[in-house]
């Protein structure tokens, strides 16, 4: 990858609705390269979608997200390749890792209730015959997120008092 798509990466990433125009204009470009890297980038898979970062705390949503670490046992010749498969192509699935250290998957999950998380774990994830064990964390507050600060704290205005 060259420097030049490394720079419209970065770009992309903070800031998605970034025109090629104005990338172009960013880095000192011709629009026309712009455009063709961003879509080659979009045909080899490079940039895979464009999202946008939500707090849902503001939007009083009720959704409970976990992160589940996974132990299991690898299968012969694939690894933990259609493990992971199995797992993600379930629709409460948002995110899974393979990891180092002392559980082999972790597992990001979106569910309406602690209930609903509860039962994916006990009823899909840990029947899956290599998992091992599972655990199961529960997100009470987001503070940052993709490199995004939710939460704006003030300064403290109060007059420093000395003895």
């Amino acid at each position: 990858m060259n420097e030049f798509k490394l720079s419209i990466l970065d770009l992309l990433k903070e800031d998605a609705r970034l025109s090629a125009a104005t990338i172009a204009t960013m880095l000192g470009a011709k629009q026309e390269d712009v455009s063709a890297a961003i879509a080659e980038m979009e045909q080899d898979h490079v940039i895979v979608k464009y999202a946008t970062v939500v707090n849902w705390s503001k939007v009083d949503d009720e959704k409970v997200t976990a992160l589940i670490e996974v132990e299991c046992t690898p299968e012969r010749g694939r690894g933990f390749e259609n493990i992971a498969e199995r797992i993600y192509l379930y629709p409460e699935v948002k995110s899974v890792y393979l990891m180092s250290g002392a559980y082999d998957l972790l597992v990001e999950i979106e569910g309406k209730n602690l209930k609903e998380v509860a039962s994916f774990v006990s009823n899909k994830l840990s029947t899956i015959e290599s998992v091992i064990s599972t655990k199961s964390f529960f997100i009470l507050k987001k503070y940052k997120q993709d490199g995004i600060i939710f939460e704006e704290f003030e300064d403290d205005h109060r007059l420093l008092v000395s003895p």
